[in-house]
């Protein structure tokens, strides 16, 4: 697997790029549908190419707890499991344990956590977190890592950094696939100079595997931001740490995703990104537009028989009018999130597209100031 970088940007940091996996290659910058329980929701596997998605995101602690990895391993892994044949990045499953497990305590081993589902006790190690992504075969896997709440004062932080970092380490000797790459972290709360350290020791690992022809990172991420700050703050963590990354790997900033964070994380040289917000707020009646967003449930659109946007191209819009979407999220019929969730998936790719095309033209500055010109964050 390889990262090509392709474009640069003459005025920002944003680039562009090609990564070459097993299962295929993906342009970037890239949104990556979240694909939690081994399924986007509303979305068949076939409709996710023909809206132009390229990779997916699979949840380790989700489908460690139910089905089970190794019974999607003995059924031939999570792409024919899914019966998705594409690329698919995993997460570690660190950060669903912070936020849905009953309890949860970290120790030097790894995290003591009680399931969700059914208060079951168990203990996610660097060394499992591995072990649980190889067997579902994934293309790009993360380490195991401490993502904590904002706001954290720094000398939990710090603390934090130790363990996550002690982590990371023992990820990288438990791989034994050489087809599943392994991205690092970077934590570091909110906090400049704790982002700034733990790349450096990150880098330092990275660079150990190297030298002694073992096992190192294929990429870095970004990690522990949209956790409730401001986002500006937010912003200011992935400007600091972006420019430490080297510049021939994939940085990826986790768990960021409205239109407008994606747009602002490219300036500072971001290649991908994941969210559940286009699935998520698709359910809920909330449509992307490049004006902004629009709640498909108000009494506005009752008779309305424009489309959602009537510039898109998507089947949605081609097919359907304001009145009716909103019909469909009022009863709560399946067709609502369906159709909701094509329309806001196809206007993220969409996005993404435009600034792939716009780095490739050294025009991206003039992009960025387009977007936030029509569109308005409400």
């Amino acid at each position: 697997m390889t990262f090509q970088l392709l474009h640069q940007d003459s005025e920002t940091q944003a680039r562009s790029g090609v990564y070459n996996t097993k299962h295929g290659s993906f342009d970037t910058p890239v949104f990556m549908p979240v694909g939690t329980q081994a399924t986007v929701k509303a979305m068949q596997p076939e409709q996710l190419i023909q809206l132009g998605a390229s990779i997916i995101l699979g949840n380790t602690y989700h489908l460690y707890l139910r089905p089970g990895h190794q019974l999607i391993k003995k059924l031939g892994g999570l792409h024919h499991f899914m019966n998705w044949q594409g690329p698919i990045l995993t997460d570690s499953g660190g950060y669903q344990v912070f936020s849905l497990a009953k309890m949860q305590k970290v120790k030097p081993e790894g995290v003591h956590f009680q399931s969700h589902l059914d208060g079951s006790s168990h203990l996610l190690s660097p060394e499992l977190a591995i072990e649980v992504q190889e067997a579902l075969g994934s293309d790009i896997m993360m380490v195991l890592d401490e993502c904590l709440p904002y706001p954290s004062p720094p000398e939990k932080v710090l603390k934090s950094l130790d363990i996550t970092l002690d982590w990371e380490e023992r990820c990288l000797k438990a791989r034994t696939r050489s087809d599943c790459d392994l991205f690092g972290i970077v934590q570091g709360g909110m906090y400049q100079n704790l982002r700034e350290l733990c790349a450096q020791r990150l880098l330092e690992i990275h660079q150990k595997g190297i030298q002694q022809n073992l096992s190192s990172f294929q990429g870095f991420a970004v990690g522990g931001v949209s956790v409730g700050e401001p986002i500006e703050l937010g912003y200011e963590m992935v400007a600091c740490v972006t420019p430490l990354l080297p510049a021939e790997l994939p940085r990826y900033v986790m768990g960021v995703g409205y239109p407008q964070d994606i747009i602002t994380c490219i300036e500072y040289g971001a290649d991908m990104f994941d969210c559940v917000v286009p699935t998520r707020c698709a359910r809920h009646g909330l449509l992307f537009t490049p004006q902004g967003r629009l709640y498909i449930k108000r009494s506005e659109f009752k008779d309305d028989p424009k489309p959602i946007d009537e510039t898109c191209s998507c089947y949605t819009c081609q097919n359907y009018s304001r009145a009716y979407l909103r019909h469909l999220s009022l009863s709560k019929e399946i067709l609502s999130a369906i159709l909701n969730t094509i329309h806001n998936l196809h206007y993220y790719f969409n996005l993404l597209e435009q600034a792939r095309s716009a780095i490739k033209q050294g025009k991206f500055s003039a992009f960025k100031k387009s977007f936030f010109s029509q569109y308005i964050n409400i």
